[in-house]
């Protein structure tokens, strides 16, 4: 296969397709090209085969279609949550790798079933967590794999907005979407502190939703949203308490009062040492902050605020064409992936559980 460019389908050109996915996979025009495009709305589909697509790229309105399709080697689902796990598991049936869109799928079952599908079928399956391959994060990683802050028994996954609800698409359809601010951006947090801490083995799972700032829309950085179509949470807290007694707390907003935001963050705390994730993150400007004990005294030392990678072409990039890149060659190259299914099923497994804790009112065990 290492000989041949890989045929790429996008099902979905919305705003991550064209935010992330689809200008990621266009650098990357020696190894693959984008030969199909599918959207319910279809001039979305033409306006991204014009824009993106090899030069015979096709176009669909259905992905059933798309899917027939023999030559067509790899799908990103970049749809609303609630049909990433069925597009998915078409996709696989239908002989294709699938690169899909966080969160993995709105419940535990259905994220199962992707998994099952994956293994079955041969095919490789990872889930668009694209905040691992910022510089920052990269770092933490390593000072964690290192073993520089010792054992992690307390996290902190952060992901909060003061006014920032996304107006455009379904993200306040909790039917399309299956939740706001926790399944969107707390998602991102907690597969960063699961992944640092690497531990996938959640034991207790309490959480709280609130939606209580619906019709307080003033000063939303996205424009006022409307409240009568605001069906989400718009804040959610968990305390997961994993296996081994180590424990994160994860907290989320699109709309909270609260001055200092933090977006795909993550605060780590371990025997000898501890790291907290500052800076625009979001924007490629994130740096880590390590806190120690060194000649008798309490001890700080901060990397620096790194944007993205130059490559020898002099072209930067960032943390979705990382992810792109790393995607492409470990299908190229039969490479282990970076994200794995089984990693961001138990992130989907705990975001669920806080949701159901949040609506019965009791702690769930896992």
């Amino acid at each position: 296969m290492t000989n041949k460019k890989l045929k790429i389908a996008i099902i979905g050109c919305g705003g991550i397709a064209n935010q992330k996915h689809m200008p990621a996979l266009f650098k990357l025009k020696d190894k693959a090209e984008m030969v199909a495009f599918c959207d319910i709305e279809e001039e979305r589909a033409v306006q991204a085969a014009e824009q993106y697509g090899a030069q015979d790229a096709k176009v669909y309105q259905d992905y059933k279609e798309l899917l027939k399709d023999s030559e067509i080697d790899v799908v990103h689902v970049c749809t609303p949550n609630v049909s990433h796990a069925v597009i998915t598991v078409d996709a696989l049936e239908a002989g294709k790798h699938v690169m899909c869109e966080k969160p993995m799928a709105i419940n535990s079952d259905e994220a199962k079933w992707m998994i099952e599908t994956a293994k079955r079928t041969g095919k490789k399956l990872t889930i668009g967590y694209q905040n691992r391959f910022r510089s920052d994060s990269l770092v933490l990683k390593e000072a964690c794999e290192n073993g520089d802050l010792g054992e992690v028994y307390f996290g902190k996954a952060h992901a909060i907005r003061r006014r920032g609800v996304p107006t455009w698409g379904v993200f306040m359809d909790i039917e399309k979407q299956g939740g706001g601010p926790l399944i969107d951006i707390g998602t991102h947090a907690l597969d960063l502190a699961l992944w640092f801490m690497d531990n996938y083995k959640p034991k207790l799972v309490v959480g709280s939703t609130f939606q209580k700032l619906k019709d307080k829309y003033e000063g939303n950085i996205f424009g006022p949203w409307n409240p009568d179509e605001y069906n989400v949470e718009d804040s959610a807290f968990g305390y997961i308490k994993m296996e081994n007694g180590a424990t994160i707390m994860l907290e989320s907003s699109w709309a909270l009062n609260m001055i200092n935001g933090k977006e795909a963050q993550v605060t780590l705390a371990g025997t000898e040492a501890g790291a907290e994730m500052f800076g625009e993150a979001w924007e490629g400007k994130g740096y880590v902050t390590f806190n120690s004990t060194k000649y008798g005294q309490m001890v700080e030392t901060e990397t620096s605020a790194g944007g993205g990678v130059a490559y020898f072409d002099g072209e930067e990039i960032g943390a979705g064409d990382m992810e792109a890149r790393q995607w492409i060659d470990a299908i190229l190259e039969d490479k282990e992936l970076v994200v794995k299914p089984e990693q961001a099923y138990v992130v989907t497994q705990i975001l669920e559980a806080i949701y159901k804790s949040a609506e019965t009112g009791k702690a769930i065990e896992l």
